[in-house]
């Protein structure tokens, strides 16, 4: 994956060319999100068509399905430049504004984790989104004076996990939101055998098939396991990829047959054993599992509940039958009322 300096935006090549180019540049090479691509597709024309800069974009989703990889695919499609952020690299307003004073007309200026902008930079946001301008304040105290600084027309994209966080006024200045869901099955296969071609490894059909179920409908998921079950064909088999050779890889990963890790089952099993399956406080259950309630909030929950095997309530995180049934154990005995918090 290209390497990004967060501020600049700007990517160098030092890796291998192969690896860069598992990043689709086109819309018709983004895999899935069929309705999403149609949409985008006639904006991007229309934008063309009237020689003007796309509206601003916001695009939330899971971590890792191409959220990114859609911006600078909006850039490619308009053919403009493409500036990266990302929220927390903006520390102060002179930041945002040094980056938007030296962007070309027409730029896709992309902040990522948008959610995480401080109160001064995005009131200063307000104003570029809507004016392509920006307030300054010079001088202190009686003497201050505000002056209005133009910058280029251009395009933001924002893009979170937690599009609930994202304050209403932000929200309410873009023109194009997108919600991006979790990759069915066959469109995961689509992204292994495209991956797959990429890099040049030799994967069997059933192997693509396996290895799409285990890859928690995530692109990014899918791709990292790929390359390591290509390190496994290389090393302990005759270097093409197969059903065997996933079934022993992602044993081996200790990932089971419908994507679950050692964490997620942590996760199920001690809802279970340790508070009757549920329900439990968000905050008792991370402190449970030695986790940050972010990271179970945003990485592991989503997947949970996609899946069918975990459930949020009024009254907390519960197990769902499906759970049990996945970890082989009874529900007998564990019809408790669960400990909130």
């Amino acid at each position: 994956m290209k390497q990004r300096n967060m501020l600049s935006g700007e990517f160098n090549n030092s890796e291998d060319e192969r690896e860069i180019t598992l990043r689709p540049r086109l819309l018709a090479d983004f895999q899935g999100q069929q309705e999403i691509k149609d949409n985008l597709s006639v904006f991007i024309k229309a934008a063309l068509n009237r020689k003007e800069s796309l509206d601003h974009v916001f695009i939330s989703g899971p971590p890792g399905l191409g959220k990114t990889t859609l911006a600078g695919i909006l850039a490619h499609e308009m053919g403009v430049p493409f500036k990266v952020t990302s929220a927390p690299a903006m520390d102060k307003p002179k930041d945002l504004a040094g980056l938007l004073t030296t962007i070309e007309e027409r730029t896709v200026f992309f902040i990522d984790e948008i959610h995480r902008l401080k109160p001064a930079i995005e009131e200063m946001l307000y104003v570029g989104m809507e004016d392509f301008e920006l307030d300054w304040i010079i001088g202190q105290g009686p003497s201050a004076r505000t002056i209005r600084i133009p910058v280029p027309p251009f395009t933001l994209i924002g893009a979170t996990t937690k599009a609930g966080q994202v304050a209403s006024p932000l929200y309410s200045r873009f023109g194009i939101t997108l919600r991006i869901n979790f990759y069915g099955e066959k469109e995961i296969q689509q992204v292994i055998r495209r991956s797959a071609g990429i890099l040049d490894i030799q994967i069997d059909e059933p192997a693509v098939l396996f290895l799409a179920k285990c890859s928690r409908g995530t692109p990014r998921v899918a791709n990292r396991l790929l390359k390591r079950m290509r390190d496994f064909a290389e090393v302990l088999a005759e270097g093409v990829v197969t059903l065997e050779t996933v079934k022993d890889g992602l044993d081996r990963l200790d990932i089971d047959n419908v994507g679950l890790e050692s964490h997620d089952r942590e996760i199920l099993r001690v809802i279970i054993e340790n508070y009757g399956g549920g329900p439990v406080g968000a905050e008792t259950l991370a402190i449970s599992i030695g986790e940050g309630i972010e990271s179970l909030e945003d990485f592991y929950e989503p997947f949970l509940i996609q899946r069918g095997l975990l459930k949020r309530t009024p009254r907390g995180r519960m197990a769902t039958p499906r759970a049990y049934k996945h970890l082989g154990l009874s529900r007998k005995g564990n019809e408790n009322q669960g400990i909130l918090l």
